[in-house]
């Protein structure tokens, strides 16, 4: 499933084979958490950005329309006309996020929907359920997400019960998997490191998890209030104990220059929602740094946004246009600016893959240190 093709120190260039096709890594995912990308991009824009991983979420698409709905109309990628892979993150950051009025026990999670409030309880057999409906590629473990800076026993305990809730997501969606009608039967399943900022809570959680031979393994609750520097650290604390062998996803990073850092620490897969939602509030990216489109200097500015990109709005359209629809409150200022940041972000892990390729990736990064993230 996971075959690595070159390293350079922790660094990887691997490729994961799935039902849905094989994907080159490190990689991107392209978060369309309820089926579909904000900023008005169907699965065919994403095709043309060069997605190769869409991810959706198991909270908001059991919320509405019901995973039985999709599972009706043939699972995710019938659904949302997409036949790459799909990973689709458990919901248990949703439901600790969201969730108004929960109460959490061995069992799982009783909560209210932050929608119209109805009483939902999900724990690890219901999130598996939901999922195997979806029959997305790579089904996410359900876990506890506890907040940064989090308190010691609990976050221990909450290790615990999350290694615990694994291995019942492990029976689970294995059960799933055998029954007659399985939407996806080759439906693969990855566990969440947890742990805190705390190193060794994180190093004896990874040992407990990694016992279980999972498809993959995430590494979950940062980039939720800690500094770059501890989310550096954790990573390089992990990164001995992660299984070698299996693809190592680092939930919800990041900015450019988190993707370039935590691939130099080992990591293979990222997801974000920053790069479409900052392009909706016309903040975009560009290889000399993030420009914010509001400001009134771009008002008659004919440049594109990149002359370095090939993105669609970069071929076709200027930064006093998008500035004007900006401006004039059109739909379209959003739908062209998500088009060039999931661009940049897709080609940008591209240009990464080739520079492990290359063998000069440490240079690279260091290259880009203090540029790809500063303000124009």
């Amino acid at each position: 499933m996971f075959r690595i093709l070159k390293t350079q120190g922790a660094a990887r260039r691997g490729e994961i084979t799935t039902v849905h096709g094989t994907v080159q890594t490190p990689l991107f995912m392209n978060v369309g958490t309820a089926a579909a990308i904000k900023g008005g991009l169907d699965a065919q824009d994403l095709r043309e950005i060069g997605c190769q991983v869409e991810l959706s979420n198991t909270y908001h698409l059991h919320l509405r329309p019901g995973d039985e709905i999709i599972k009706q109309m043939g699972g995710l990628h019938r659904f949302m006309n997409w036949d790459r892979p799909i990973l689709t993150d458990s919901g248990g950051f949703q439901v600790f996020s969201l969730a108004k009025l929960r109460k959490i026990t061995e069992e799982g999670v009783a909560f209210s929907s932050h929608i119209d409030g109805r009483k939902i309880f999900m724990g690890p057999e219901e999130s598996m359920r939901i999922q195997s409906n979806l029959g997305s590629t790579i089904a996410m473990a359900f876990d506890e997400c506890i907040e940064n800076p989090a308190e010691y026993s609990y976050t221990k305990q909450s290790c615990d019960r999350t290694a615990r809730w694994l291995a019942r997501c492990k029976t689970a969606l294995a059960r799933y998997s055998a029954e007659e009608g399985a939407v996806n039967p080759q439906q693969m399943l990855f566990g969440i490191n947890q742990g805190s900022t705390y190193h060794d809570l994180r190093i004896e959680h990874m040992k407990k998890i990694a016992d279980l031979e999972l498809d993959g393994y995430a590494i979950g609750g940062l980039a939720v209030g800690e500094s770059c520097e501890e989310m550096y650290g954790v990573l390089e604390a992990l990164e001995p104990f992660l299984p070698a062998d299996r693809p190592r996803y680092l939930m919800g990073v990041g900015t450019p220059m988190n993707i370039l850092e935590g691939v130099l620490r080992g990591v293979d897969m990222f997801d974000c929602v920053m790069p479409s939602r900052n392009a909706r509030h016309g903040h975009l990216f560009t290889r000399e740094g993030v420009i914010n489109l509001n400001n009134k200097k771009y008002e008659n500015d004919p440049a594109p946004v990149d002359e370095t990109c090939g993105c669609p709005t970069c071929r076709q359209h200027s930064r006093a246009y998008l500035r004007h629809l900006f401006r004039a409150g059109e739909m379209l200022a959003m739908r062209l600016a998500v088009v060039h940041n999931l661009w940049f972000y897709n080609h940008l892990l591209a240009e990464i893959r080739a520079h492990l390729e290359a063998g000069d990736y440490a240079a690279f990064v260091a290259s880009q240190r203090g540029v790809l993230d500063r303000r124009i």
